[in-house]
């Protein structure tokens, strides 16, 4: 996944990143403001001691008031000292603060954008910005006031230099609009390069991730080496980014390093200049040097200035995920759902992915209480039709009603209550089996989690785990059936109107199928259910069947009836199957 952003993508990601961090500035602000006084008097104590110094080298040519002189400059060394080491812990805590909050927001938003954000924003690319991008942005703060307290001990250098001569802060000024352009320059060639890094390491992670998941057919297939070169494929995008990035870096790091020491050779020359002549005393000609180093140093802003970058680009790509739409948004006038038998009714559904119509125009009523099966060849739009349901997916056109309400229309949290799914592969959330099956209801009993697990026949292979209910799932070792099982118990559980088996019993033998499907029909006894069906047996069970085709339902009938239809037949043919789908 290269970066292919234009010029002005890239400002558009510095400014986005901009404004997440003025956002987490100001909610930190009680912390930031700390770190600015004390950044302050750092600052104030490093311009004081050159005129505190100058004092102390004539009082002592003078003999006179040596003791006092000495002891303000002791006093300012030793504020701007504390100063200092109050900066570095309080910027690493205000860090740490600004990192964690930008952490958990990035993770609400990924859970936010559901599936929808899954296919935007690949697992690779979310944890390279939940790990690296968020954490640069915790050096913020402290190379914000970094920059500003170089800028202003420049500043207040060369306010010193024109209080003791005007001729030195004017040989010093000779040499600052150069320094500028050069810092200008580089923020503007090396945004670029640097969201193009960042995207080629998101995009070496999400391979990785897949190659993780997928390491038992890569190593049946004997393709480790190919998939080794298809991790690394963007290696080369991520070396001509760097490359441009620290080609940029050196040409102006190398400027600065002329510019310098030049500059400083300058001031000090004019200096000796005005001393001959009488016209500064000693003390000034040494505070006039020390301010003209002090001046010189604000060429090491450069670092800071691309520390800065960095943290900008970091933050402007959180920002494109915290400021993304989710696919399903609350309503904007929710409407309660009234107690209902669970009547589904899909009136002209159209879903496009990827381009292509999946679902084109759909119409079914589902009446309450009835299970119904859904059969169709591969690509027919089953998982789909069940994802716009319980709103995991929103039409593009077309509506869903529950109960005689638009599923928009209902508030999400009572939706989710309304409607429960089981999935073909469902995903083992929490610390133990118990909790797993609790996922949607934490406060069931143990009791109702048992009576949930009984209906899905998972009781008694959960009972022969070490510890029973609660074993902790990463000691659990599960058959994809027993998995299955799990998540149909979590369905039972739920107590919802309408249950959607999404391929729910595809890893289940035929005889357990036929046991978890006899308890089933007592768990959604004057319940509303679908079921994606790829088995004859499992659609004669059901009491109607929709078949779909070409996106849309062909039929609504009993499967004694659509039997005799050689196309329905050829729906559970795996031959056909397989021809249909490799045609498609």
């Amino acid at each position: 996944m290269a970066f292919t952003g234009t010029s002005g993508d890239s400002a558009a990601l510095r400014a986005g990143g901009r404004r997440l961090l003025r956002t987490a500035m100001g909610r930190f602000r009680l912390s930031m403001g700390v770190l600015a006084v004390l950044t302050a008097i750092r600052v104030a104590g490093t311009l004081a001691a050159p005129v505190l110094l100058a004092r102390a080298i004539d009082a002592a040519r003078a003999q006179q008031g040596v003791g006092t002189a000495a002891a303000w400059l002791g006093l300012v060394l030793v504020a701007a000292a504390a100063a200092d080491t109050g900066e570095d812990v309080l910027g690493s805590y205000c860090g740490s603060e600004i990192t964690a909050w930008l952490r958990h927001r990035l993770l609400g938003r990924v859970l936010a954008l559901g599936p929808d954000g899954q296919r935007r924003f690949p697992t690779g690319d979310v944890l390279s910005r939940l790990t690296e991008s968020a954490s640069g942005p915790a050096a913020f703060p402290v190379l914000l006031l970094s920059a500003a307290a170089t800028l202003a001990t420049t500043a207040g250098a060369l306010i010193g230099l024109a209080l003791i001569d005007p001729w030195l802060a004017a040989a010093f000024a000779a040499g600052v609009p150069p320094l500028l352009v050069a810092l200008r320059v580089f923020v503007v060639r090396a945004t670029e390069p640097f969201a193009r890094y960042q995207a080629s390491q998101a995009a070496i992670a999400t391979r990785l991730l897949d190659a993780r998941q997928g390491i038992r057919t890569i190593r049946a297939s004997g393709t480790a080496a190919a998939e080794a070169a298809r991790i690394l494929a963007p290696l080369p995008e991520l070396r001509r980014a760097g490359r441009e990035t620290w080609a940029a870096q050196g040409r102006v790091s190398l400027r600065l390093a002329l510019l310098a020491p030049l500059t400083q050779v300058l001031v000090i020359g004019v200096a000796g200049v005005r001393l001959a002549t009488g016209d500064i005393s000693t003390g000034q000609l040494v505070a006039g040097v020390s301010y003209a180093a002090m001046a010189v140093t604000s060429a090491s802003v450069f670092d800071t200035v691309v520390a800065l970058l960095n943290c900008q680009v970091g933050a402007g790509r959180i920002n494109e995920i915290l400021t993304a739409v989710p696919a399903v948004r609350p309503p904007a006038h929710p409407v309660r759902l009234p107690d209902g038998p669970g009547r589904l009714r899909l009136r002209g559904v159209t879903v496009r992915l990827g381009g292509r119509a999946v679902l084109d125009g759909l119409d079914l009523d589902v009446p309450p209480g009835t299970t119904v099966a859904v059969v169709g060849t591969s690509g027919t739009g089953k998982s789909v039709l069940m994802s716009v349901i319980g709103r995991l997916l929103d039409p593009d056109e077309g509506s869903v009603e529950l109960d005689g309400v638009p599923v928009t229309a209902v508030p999400l949290a009572d939706l989710r209550r309304a409607v429960a799914y089981a999935f073909e592969r469902p995903a083992l959330l929490g610390a133990t089996v118990h909790d797993t099956i609790a996922y949607a209801r934490p406060d069931a009993s143990r009791a109702e989690v048992r009576r949930a697990a009984r209906d899905a026949a998972a009781d008694a292979f959960i009972l022969a785990l070490p510890d029973g209910y609660d074993t902790p799932l990463d000691r659990a070792p599960l058959s994809g059936g027993e998995l299955q099982r799990l998540g149909l118990a979590r369905a039972a559980l739920t107590g919802a109107r309408v249950v959607l088996l999404d391929d729910a019993t595809s890893s289940l033998d035929t005889a357990t199928e036929m046991r978890v499907t006899q308890a089933l029909q007592r768990v959604l006894a004057g319940r509303t259910s679908l079921v994606v069906a790829r088995r004859p047996a499992t659609a004669a069970r059901a009491g109607l069947v929709a078949w779909l085709d070409t996106g849309r339902v062909r039929a609504l009938a009993p499967h004694a009836e659509l039997w005799p239809d050689p196309g329905y037949r050829a729906v559970f043919s795996t031959r056909a199957v397989s021809t249909r789908a490799a045609g498609s």
